[in-house]
């Protein structure tokens, strides 16, 4: 059995921006405020008229090419979203219409900013099977749709995006060298939407409170992020019998630009180690590592043998990594159906 590794990947970002200064004057801060306390300069936000699924197939069209493969050789389609399009079906079904992966099972996973490394994982796992050959991973999200705009703590954070990998067969040696998954429920109320699920049904008055909005405790998640993201990295590394400094680039999940700084002090990281996107963007919740991965690769960021560790944290509590040795997309053994 070959290894089984990234084959293809591509990303897609709404063309609306929301930048410091709007926010500036909205909040009676200033723009160098908000970056100093974020990093972040502008924030990609989607129309009305743009739903998740319509980000996360889009990206897909772009990770079908770069992977050489149609629609049609995709056997499993993953999303990872806390913003689906509706209750159900799934954002995932949607996309499969969407781009016409006729013959793909299709379903969604909800782990907030760690849910592309949790469907990493599974994505990982299905291929090593044997049960599927092609499995199309998408992050997408649309946290414009679910933040309160007269909240400071949250306006400032979040964007909207999607991302999108192939997983499929790689040459041994190559692709996933391992993962690590965590949670921790008992810190639920850290990061949450509160209303709008089985527990607090909308009523006028919760859509008045705005309590179908994000709920952040900043402090707490900022202090959970630091120390999870170091013991991670320095767990995975062991687990594969590496050193931190065999690691070539991390591709981080985005949500705060000192978290990231926080951490590169912590394990004395050069400064080109950490991938960094946050400035454009901002927080893209479960988008965020997936289309940091594939700009990473369109600047060249990402070569062939490089170890590459992708890790997020997020509501849940949720934490994730995975490590992976990078096979070049064209070198890829070719997943086409045949039949």
């Amino acid at each position: 059995m070959n290894a089984v590794g990234i084959i293809g990947y591509g990303h897609y970002l709404p063309v609306g921006i929301l930048t410091n200064q709007e926010l500036a004057v909205r909040f009676g801060k200033t723009e160098t405020w908000i970056e100093e306390r974020t990093g972040i300069r502008e924030r990609r936000v989607a129309d009305v008229h743009t739903a998740t699924s319509d980000m996360a197939a889009n990206a897909a069209v772009y990770a079908l090419k770069t992977a050489k493969l149609a629609p049609i050789d995709i056997d499993l389609i993953i999303v990872a979203t806390t913003t689906p399009d509706m209750v159900f079906p799934s954002t995932a079904c949607l996309v499969q219409q969407k781009i016409g992966a006729a013959k793909a099972a299709a379903f969604d996973i909800s782990a907030a900013c760690t849910g592309f490394v949790y469907g990493l994982d599974i994505a990982t796992k299905y291929v090593l099977s044997g049960q599927y050959r092609n499995v199309l991973l998408i992050g997408a999200d649309k946290y414009s749709h679910i933040t309160n705009p007269d909240d400071l703590n949250t306006s400032i954070l979040f964007g909207d995006g999607a991302g999108a990998v192939l997983i499929g067969q790689v040459p041994s040696g190559y692709g996933a060298l391992g993962t690590i998954l965590g949670s921790d429920g008992t810190r639920s109320d850290l990061l949450k939407v509160p209303a709008g699920g089985s527990r607090l049904p909308l009523t006028t008055d919760l859509l008045i409170s705005k309590s179908n909005t994000i709920s952040m405790n900043g402090r707490e998640v900022f202090q959970f992020a630091v120390k999870t993201f170091e013991k991670l990295i320095n767990q995975i590394v062991a687990q594969a019998g590496l050193m931190v400094g065999d690691i070539a680039l991390i591709v981080p999940h985005q949500a705060n630009k000192r978290i990231l700084n926080s951490v590169s002090e912590r394990l004395n990281l050069e400064p080109d180690k950490m991938f960094c996107n946050i400035e454009k963007y901002g927080n893209m919740s479960a988008a965020s590592i997936p289309v940091a991965l594939a700009e990473a690769c369109n600047n060249g960021r990402i070569k062939k043998n490089d170890i590459i560790l992708l890790i997020g944290f997020g509501a849940g509590l949720t934490w994730g990594a995975c490590l992976l040795r990078w096979y070049e997309k064209s070198q890829a053994i070719s997943g086409r159906r045949e039949d």
